[in-house]
């Protein structure tokens, strides 16, 4: 009798739940809760190497090894221009020759040497030359003196000059040596012994180039 108390006891505490179908409406329902809803995806590790960090973080490319430097090659010395050399003496034209031996020429500028050492007679003299020539001059006159000689004034005239041993005149004698140098050269084409009028064997018609 116990026995079958109890069974009837514990149907009665614990009645069982039937499941029932779910009707048309809740079916629908259903249906459209689900309807946007997606599977979740199992979340997997990834490698630390494959990370979103890691693959936006920018690639770090090694920078370019510097390439040694070329040894500077030693500059060589510009080579030094030199000024062109003036053309030498040409002379004068006959023409103008002519006219200077016979005393037709106007000089438009004396030089007298008379009382100046060589030294002082060679500066004086380029510096005569030079402001004549800027000045647009074509004839000027140097006066050197014939020097002490017996034979001083008994020299021929004539357009070409003449070294006579005998007389003493430094400068006589050195203004044509000078003449012939580059720096005079600049500045005449010419000379000749002067008129006996313009001081004759002791004097000299110089002619002047162009004025640049």
């Amino acid at each position: 009798m116990a026995a079958g108390g109890d069974r009837d006891d514990n149907e009665k505490k614990a009645p069982r739940r039937r499941s029932r179908l779910l009707t048309e409406e809740e079916r629908k329902l259903w249906r459209a809760v689900v309807k946007d809803a997606k599977p979740l995806l199992r979340r997997t590790k990834m490698p630390a190497a494959e990370s979103p960090a890691a693959i936006d973080a920018p690639i770090a490319t090694p920078a370019p090894a510097a390439r040694p430097r070329a040894a500077a090659a030693p500059q060589s010395a510009a080579p030094r221009t030199h000024p062109p050399a003036p053309p030498p003496l040409t002379g004068l034209d006959r023409r103008v020759s002519q006219r200077l031996a016979r005393g037709q020429m106007e000089v438009e500028a004396t030089l007298d040497l008379h009382g100046h050492n060589q030294h002082e007679a060679h500066d004086a003299l380029l510096a005569f030359l030079s402001r004549s020539r800027a000045r647009g001059l074509r004839c000027v006159l140097v006066i050197t003196g014939k020097g002490a000689s017996p034979y001083a004034r008994h020299t021929l005239h004539g357009a070409n000059f003449y070294e006579v041993p005998e007389r003493q005149g430094v400068l006589r004698s050195a203004v044509p040596r000078w003449l012939e140098e580059a720096s005079f050269r600049t500045h005449l084409s010419g000379f000749q012994p002067a008129h006996p009028k313009h001081g004759g064997g002791g004097a000299f018609y110089i002619w002047l180039r162009k004025k640049r």
